[in-house]
């Protein structure tokens, strides 16, 4: 039978030894001013820090340069051109959110681990072994206003390799925005004197109208009716919550493939899938509504597109809604087509009519009641950001979940330890539900491999 997942392996510890945190402040001075984020970036539910990881091989041909070193220095160079990065949000008293230009810098760490990669085997996927001690949670930096937008801690390891782990205000960029400016710091860690792709502000474009008007329906947004029966809403505040990855390789995805009769997108598949099992895993109601949101960037669904270069929030999560019963009841295809139509559903007008809602009702927050969410990285592959030692040999989610949000789960291009190309995602459930969630995903790929 096809397994999902390797069996969670005894987690390796090491120690981890830091310097002190230091501000990094662009390399030259950079204009002081006020820039107003956009009715996108500052909603309620992007009002949080996103980690990310990095892990690189040791390369010899870097035997005489310092990772830490070089990558500090160009992040003062790339702040030059991202120099919002280095400011400080500020609320106003109606709750917008601005960043004040200061020019003070992002935190940055240096530490040392003693331990090898290596050693670390196939633990180099979420949830990371002492990921508290490879981006230390420097006291008070988690508040949304008047602290660092970024923080970044550069560990080097025993063999010669490093991890780079960072946490950025989500309200500055999504993940396609904070992959723009990952690459331009690559590039000025390999010499270049501006970044390929100039960084692009323009936040107006995504305000709400004058007068705003919601002319689309936002599922994700809407409340159930029944919202005072908890099942299916998880947090991470939970005792019994535990974390794992899932490995979907060419097997994985080929088995999936065949309980369709017409061919379909494998993110189509992968997120009908988790929507199926998750729904199974923890017993949800037959005649209960649950929700699956696909987060879609919306750069190029407007006429003409976001300029390139924009690195504002430009995303959008529009939800399939059914009920338990008819999404576990009935064929797989089902569930498929549901993903596929409302995909196509975060078009220009669309994106307008959620900044309009979010200014009129308040910045509302995505509601997480028996809900999942999926985003997708593999249009913007973190892996291929290269500073010098060449392409990371994992680089994405941290930890699965998204700031206070555990029903969120990413699409990460992974290669497992069989060198098998695939994806991999993290997930959170409560123990028991986790243990049927695996049962679940095993048995869909074991009916398939019976029948053959």
């Amino acid at each position: 039978m096809a397994s999902s997942s390797p069996s969670p392996s005894p987690s390796p510890m090491f120690t981890v030894r830091r310097l002190q945190p230091e501000l990094v402040a662009p390399a030259i001075p950079t204009p002081h001013e006020l820039k107003p984020l956009s009715d996108i970036d500052d909603q309620e539910g992007l009002r949080f820090h996103i980690p990310m990881i990095q892990v690189y091989r040791n390369q010899p041909s870097m035997a005489e340069k310092d990772p830490v070193q070089v990558i500090r220095k160009a992040l003062a160079k790339t702040l030059v051109f991202y120099y919002p990065f280095a400011g400080r949000l500020r609320e106003r008293p109606d709750h917008k959110l601005m960043v004040d230009c200061t020019g003070e810098g992002v935190l940055f760490i240096e530490a040392d681990a003693d331990v090898t990669l290596d050693q670390l085997g196939d633990a180099l996927q979420p949830p990371f072994p002492c990921f508290e001690q490879l981006l230390y949670n420097v006291p008070d930096s988690e508040e949304i206003t008047d602290t660092p937008l970024l923080l970044i801690q550069v560990t080097r390891l025993k063999c010669g390799g490093f991890i780079q782990a960072l946490r950025l205000n989500h309200t500055m960029s999504d993940a396609a925005g904070l992959v723009q400016f990952l690459n331009a710091w690559a590039e000025m860690a390999g010499g270049a004197k501006s970044p390929s792709i100039a960084p692009v502000w323009r936040r107006e474009l995504l305000m709400a109208r004058d007068p705003p008007r919601i002319t689309c329906k936002h599922h994700e947004y809407m409340e159930f009716v029944d919202t005072e029966i908890e099942e299916g809403s998880l947090t991470l505040h939970d005792d019994d919550m535990v974390l794992r990855s899932f490995f979907f390789g060419p097997s994985q995805i080929a088995s999936l493939r065949r309980l369709v009769p017409h061919y379909c997108a494998t993110f189509d598949l992968i997120t009908a899938c988790l929507w199926r099992c998750h729904t199974k895993a923890l017993k949800i109601d037959a005649d209960k509504d649950v929700r699956m949101m696909v987060a879609v960037n919306a750069r190029a669904k407007f006429n003409p597109p976001l300029p390139v270069g924009y690195y504002g929030n430009a995303i959008a999560y529009p939800a399939a809604v059914t009920t338990a019963g008819k999404l576990c009841g009935n064929p797989f295809g089902y569930a498929v087509e549901l993903i596929n139509k409302v995909k196509g559903k975060a078009t220009q007008e669309y994106m307008h009519s959620v900044a309009d809602l979010l200014a009129i009702k308040g910045r509302y927050i995505p509601r997480m009641v028996r809900s999942l969410t999926v985003s997708d990285l593999r249009g913007f592959d973190p892996r291929q950001i290269d500073f010098g030692w060449g392409h990371a040999l994992y680089a994405g989610p941290a930890q699965g979940g998204l700031g206070p949000f555990p029903g969120v789960t990413f699409i990460t291009p992974f290669k497992n330890a069989k060198g098998e190309d695939g994806l991999v995602l993290p997930i959170w459930l409560p123990t028991e539900a986790m243990n049927r969630f695996s049962k679940e995903l095993d048995g869909m790929f074991g009916f398939i491999c019976s029948s053959l």
